[in-house]
């Protein structure tokens, strides 16, 4: 068997006392990288409510953790509010950024994709800034696709930037 940096972990729902982690880890990609266009800090009242809003729509909420800590969380949520896209959804995954290429994105999405209701959810979309390397791989790994290119669509760290889109179908 093959040694993993992701072994011993825990892999299970999300829950409150996670906010704390769920914010560090979200935000320094908010104040220091591209991979995502919000542009301030949220608060934890900010990360409770999407939490919330995936437990009311039944939407799986996942964090890995090493040990006590949690060094990732990956979470589907609706797409678009009108009413046509309702079986369409969101993947959104972030990593502790000193946890990254280890295994644990892997880890997050085999759980994830596996607690999907595909009753409820017919496509999953993840839209990517690009470059980004890691995150298309991990994407494709799981099958899916990527169906978009999107130029200089964001400003963000003082230039333009690209986002791709990458489609899964049930």
């Amino acid at each position: 068997m093959e040694y993993s940096e992701t072994s011993p972990y825990t892999l299970r729902r999300v829950v409150p006392e996670d906010i704390p982690a769920i914010c560090r880890i979200y935000n320094h990609y908010i104040e220091h990288t591209a991979v995502t266009f919000e542009m301030e800090p949220l608060s934890p009242q900010q990360i409770r409510e999407r939490m919330e809003e995936c437990e009311k729509q039944n939407y799986p909420f996942f964090v890995v953790g090493k040990g006590s800590l949690v060094v990732g969380y990956a979470y589907i949520h609706q797409w678009d509010r009108r009413q046509a896209y309702r079986s369409t959804c969101e993947i959104t995954i972030y990593l502790d950024k000193d946890y990254t290429g280890r295994g644990y994105g892997r880890l997050l999405y085999e759980m994830l994709i596996g607690e999907i209701d595909k009753t409820q959810v017919h496509v999953l979309i993840a839209g990517i800034c690009l470059p980004n390397q890691a995150s298309v791989r991990l994407h494709e790994k799981f099958g899916f696709k990527q169906v978009s290119h999107m130029r200089e669509i964001g400003w963000k760290l003082g230039e333009w930037r690209d986002v791709g889109h990458w489609q899964l179908i049930f």
